[in-house]
This record gives structure tokens, sequence and C-alpha cells, in this order.
């Protein structure tokens, strides 16, 4: 389930994920991004299996909080489920991106994404369902990838880079 919101990020509804994708229905969700000591952002290679945007390099951790599941409860939750990482600490909200993306599978990703960021050390250990690679990057390292191969990224994390939402590096 997912949780249906208005532009403001008002719940309006639940509904099924995958129904909400097909229908293109705006809802929740959370983009995690992890920065190491050098400043450096962890991306990570999707896994093949996913319904969407398969083998695409995405920032650390995307998904959408459980109806009633507060965002910092449903981010430590998900970094743990999808990249093994144990967060203690509160994340730091960033802010939002409000975007609506077609796929050629027919489903939409129409979602208002909170974006938040953590700083740590510990190594990822992937889960082989989420996620196939990951890497470290700087934020200009990752913007000349983009600029060369765009089409190697999803689109929220191409959105998200765009707005300059991380300081440069």
């Amino acid at each position: 389930m997912v949780i249906l919101v208005d532009k403001q990020d008002n719940e309006i509804g639940r509904m099924e994920k995958l129904k909400a994708h097909e229908y293109g229905l705006l809802h929740r969700a959370f983009s995690v991004f992890i920065f190491n000591a050098k400043g450096e952002m962890l991306i990570q290679k999707r896994a093949a299996s996913k319904y969407h945007s398969p083998n695409l390099w995405t920032n650390a951790c995307c998904s959408h909080p459980k109806p009633d599941e507060d965002l910092q409860t449903a981010c430590k939750r998900r970094l743990k489920e999808e990249i093994g990482i144990h967060c203690h600490l509160d994340l730091i909200s960033i802010g939002h991106l409000l975007y609506k993306a077609s796929f050629e599978n027919g489903l939409t990703e129409h979602e208002y994404d909170h974006i938040l960021s953590l700083d740590t050390e510990d190594t990822p250990v992937l889960n082989p369902d989420e996620a196939s690679e990951f890497r470290y990057l700087s934020i200009s390292a990752i913007k000349n990838e983009i600029a060369l191969d765009p089409n190697s990224f999803t689109v929220w994390f191409k959105l998200i880079m765009e707005k300059d939402f991380f300081p440069k590096s």
C-alpha cells in the first residue's frame, strides 16, 4: 500500500502500490542519499528484476512509507532492507521533488518525493532483489556521467541532481 497525497503532501487516500503506478496517482515517496567522509555520494544500480527502471543507476535507497509509518522509520527500514545499512540517527531532510514520469511498461511514477541524506562509513550489503552494484562518486563525477550517458540513470535521480539539492564537490 502507498499513501495517496495532494500537491502539498496531505494524505487523501491509500492504494495498492502497483495500482497507484498503473493509474499514475500522486503518492508519497522518499529518496535517501548517502555520503561518505570524502563527500562522495553512494549510488546503486537497480536490480534487473525491478518492475521499472531495472539496471539503472540511482541514489542509495528509494521507496514509499507504509500507511501510518512516519518518514524516518520508513527510510531506516528500507535502508536496512535494500542495502543493509542500519541507521540509528535521524536522516537530514533536504527538500522534496514533485514529479511524474511514464515508463515503457505502462506504469507511471507520480510522486511527492521526500529527499533525505545520511553521512555514514558503513559498507552496504546489497539485497540482490533490490540492487546489483554500488559505488561512491563525487557530485561532479556523477553529473559528468549523467551528461555522457543519461539513459543509464533513473528519471528521479537525474531530476534531483539537476535541482542541485547537494553542494558541488
